[in-house]
């Protein structure tokens, strides 16, 4: 069969990604803070746009405003009495107009006023001070950072430039903990000096205060410690040569190796735990940098929930449109029509983009309020399995353009802030089909563990026993799971502890 060269037309239907589509589709994971971030360098690109100065009457009300609802109750309550606020049965009230509140309100069938509603932890968070009007960054002192105190005493230490540098080198590559790499080849390469030159600055590094810095593995970092009060003797030196069996709990084998009787070694260990892993960490007491919250959750007067947008946080941009027709009579050229057209088009399109993004994350919050309501009244027991197509379906969107809103977004509630994702939970068949949500059951084996009397210590199967006695269905290497993640020891482990062995 000869080959031809001929035209053939062909009609297909594919999904075509535009660049503003895929912008649009970013914005709802950018937090408000990181979209402030984003408008402002479109505002310096685009003379269409300009800051909203909040003079104008159409200016988001701020969560705080008196016209907005009640303000928070800081009574001190604790969240257990809330079981009193009746909100089975809420809908969904009718919608505000979204460019002037940003907010949708619960509305219960029946039920008075919320009464002893308590935030103390929500409403510090969310004004970040205290009552005398000080806010927490101005009571957070100029402390010396862990490099400027490690630099003081180098440049004490030594006059050589040389060492300087390797030391300010080995300064910069310590971690958080306070420890080094353990290969420092690459360090003696980098300044063209040898291995043995590395190690004579590293070993004065390791007499500097806090002791313990510049390790190179947990052993030699308490060993450090030991050197600095004089306690690094050859039994000590046994100890830390097997802290594996320390960790197991195996006095027998430590007594052995160590070659001291139980007296002993019982004060070695106490004195082991008296020293500190993470010698850098310690030191350099950084202060927690502060959640701002996209949403605002609280209640109301008349016993229903209001979720709105933090005003406070979100970007307010106009499109000057005066400004636009003064340009576009002024406009000569073919160049300068194409450019304000673009300049126009894409300010459209970002007013329309904020507009989109506030509604679809109000959406999807009301509806977590709304199906995570007997978490906010009882508790974390109270927490239902979620998942991303729960919302999805509701709400008619696509379970992508959920994990989307839900990535990044933090949400004030009267227990407290929390992530979006954090109301999403995989659900534990119950016996008698009832679905319970895996964090609830997490949360539960801790409170069991926390609580277990020292003489009958809980293993797995007995929590097993008293959780499918409660009606829920989980297996053994579940709750060791569920233990692990949470960092608890075993019940061997836990014994030894709880009866002082270890």
């Amino acid at each position: 069969m000869a080959a031809t060269q001929r035209l053939e037309l062909r009609q297909a239907q594919s999904l075509v990604m535009t660049p503003q589509l895929q912008q649009a589709i970013k914005l709802l994971q950018l937090s408000n803070l990181e979209l402030c971030a984003f408008v402002e360098q479109e505002i310096d690109q685009n003379p269409l746009l300009e800051r909203d100065s909040g003079d104008g009457a159409d200016e988001p009300a701020s969560p705080g405003d008196s016209d907005q609802g009640e303000d928070w109750d800081t009574g001190g309550e604790e969240p257990d009495t809330w079981d009193e606020v009746q909100v089975e049965g809420a809908v969904l009230a009718e919608e505000g107009p979204l460019d002037t509140s940003y907010e949708n309100v619960y509305e219960p069938e029946a039920g008075g006023p919320l009464e002893n509603l308590s935030s103390g932890q929500g409403n510090s968070a969310a004004a970040g001070g205290d009552s005398d009007g000080f806010s927490i960054d101005q009571r957070v002192g100029e402390d010396i950072t862990l490099r400027q105190h490690l630099v003081d005493q180098l440049l004490l230490e030594t006059q050589d430039p040389g060492e300087r540098i390797i030391g300010l080198h080995l300064i910069d590559s310590l971690d958080e903990a306070g420890y080094i790499p353990a290969e420092l080849d690459f360090l003696a390469d980098q300044l063209d000096c040898t291995l043995e030159q590395v190690d004579q600055v590293l070993v004065r590094l390791q007499k500097f205060d806090p002791s313990g810095l510049f390790a190179r593995s947990l052993r030699e970092c308490l060993a450090l410690q030991l050197a600095d009060l004089n306690r690094l003797d050859p039994a000590m030196e046994a100890l830390l040569d097997h802290l594996h069996l320390v960790a197991k709990g195996d006095r027998p084998a430590l007594r052995k190796v160590c070659g001291v009787d139980e007296e002993d070694l019982t004060d070695m260990i106490r004195e082991l735990r008296r020293l500190d892993p993470k010698p850098g960490q310690s030191f350099e007491a950084r202060p927690a940098e502060p959640i701002v919250p996209d949403i605002f959750m609280r209640a109301t007067a008349s016993g229903a929930w209001r979720v709105e947008l933090n005003s406070d946080t979100l970007p307010k941009v106009l499109f000057d449109n005066h400004y636009y027709e003064e340009v576009l009579a002024q406009t000569r050229t073919k160049s300068e029509r194409s450019y304000l057209n673009e300049q126009y088009q894409t300010a459209n399109w970002l007013v329309k983009a904020l507009h989109q993004r506030a509604t679809t994350i109000l959406k999807v919050a009301s509806e977590i309020v709304r199906q995570q309501e007997g978490f906010f009244r009882k508790g974390i027991h109270a927490l239902k399995p979620l998942t991303l197509r729960d919302i999805a379906e509701v709400i008619e969107m696509h379970e992508s353009t959920v994990s989307r809103v839900t990535s990044n977004k933090y949400m004030m509630t009267p227990r407290g802030i929390y992530e979006l994702k954090y109301f999403f939970s995989a659900a534990l068949a119950g016996a008698n089909g009832e679905a319970h949500s895996a964090e609830s059951i997490r949360h539960r084996i801790k409170g069991l563990i926390d609580n277990e009397p020292p003489d009958k210590i809980l293993s797995d199967d007995s929590i097993v026993a008293i959780l499918r006695g409660d009606g829920v269905e989980i297996a053994r290497r579940t709750v060791a799971k569920y233990r692990e993640a949470m960092k608890i020891s075993s019940s061997v482990q836990r014994r030894r502890a709880k009866a002082g062995l270890v």
